[in-house]
């Protein structure tokens, strides 16, 4: 199966740190990851993936193109702002034991505080408050795309095809779907109307009024 994510070019973490790096020996508790696409590409995200290494929290900032109505201007302006789509989310649930340390993630669009669309920049905010680990970060970081167009290019275009183009109809030589439904729905409401009215009479074959009709008796 081809790999679907889209180019990113993903740079080296920057690490957050209160003081001195090189004389404050105390580790840096957050790194950043900027992402950001080829020629100033603006995507849809559907998924973000990544395997994580030791961070503990994970927070992801997305710098969106939103547009605006200016007060003096007639025309729209577009500009560029940031927001936090996801905020701390748990990577390991104890930072004091590995578990989760190494585990493999996926970020959905429905998992995120909004939707996340004409997206430029993605910042991933990671954080591991634990002094035990010497190092921590996320790794095979791949993002996706959501194509919020393709349900609306795929309907024209079949539509427009041959007949012997448009793919096989897999109905063929099947029962008509709504004579179905509808045969169903008779005996649900058949099989209602007994169980809401039940008898307690004996059902024979030949009886009637619990005597039999001679005629009816057969031989053998």
């Amino acid at each position: 199966m081809a790999d679907e994510s889209i180019a990113c070019i993903i740079k080296s973490p920057i690490a957050l740190q209160a003081g001195d790096m090189k004389t404050d020996l105390a580790k840096p508790g957050v790194f950043v990851i900027e992402v950001t696409f080829p020629r100033e590409r603006i995507v849809n995200l559907q998924t973000i993936t990544f395997k994580n290494y030791y961070t503990a929290f994970l927070t992801v900032r997305l710098q969106r193109r939103v547009t605006t109505e200016g007060v003096e201007m007639a025309v729209d302006r577009k500009l560029l702002k940031w927001k936090t789509c996801i905020r701390n989310m748990c990577l390991m649930p104890n930072p004091h034991t590995e578990n989760g340390s190494q585990n493999y993630f996926s970020i959905s669009r429905d998992q995120m505080l909004f939707e996340p669309d004409d997206v430029m920049t993605v910042r991933l905010i990671l954080r591991q408050p634990s002094p035990v680990w010497l190092t921590f970060t996320i790794e095979d970081i791949k993002m996706y795309e959501c194509d919020h167009d393709k349900d609306k290019v795929q309907g024209p275009w079949l539509s427009q095809l041959t007949p012997p183009e448009r793919p096989l109809n897999l109905s063929d030589g099947l029962p008509d779907p709504e004579v179905v439904a509808s045969s169903v729905q008779q005996m649900w409401v058949l099989t209602e109307m007994v169980r809401n009215n039940p008898t307690t009479n004996r059902v024979g074959r030949f009886d009637v009024d619990g005597s039999y009709d001679v005629t009816l008796l057969s031989y053998t």
